[in-house]
């Protein structure tokens, strides 16, 4: 998915490189999960249940476009 792909890409231009190792296991769970959640996850239709993923993916949604 396009749209996710560039969110993605997002979080590691701005986000990775200053991101402590907590935070970068964090995103990179993230990766392992299904696109179709985390396209929810990210559109605020749904939350991730595991409150580390859901922290992570606040940050994803905060970073300026």
């Amino acid at each position: 998915m396009r749209e996710l792909d560039q969110l993605m890409l997002r979080y590691l231009d701005r986000r990775w490189p200053t991101a402590d190792d907590a935070e970068r296991g964090r995103f990179l769970r993230l990766l392992d999960c299904e696109d179709d959640k985390l396209w929810q996850w990210c559109m605020g239709r749904e939350r991730p249940a595991d409150p580390e993923l859901q922290s992570i993916v606040q940050v994803i949604v905060e970073l300026p476009h």
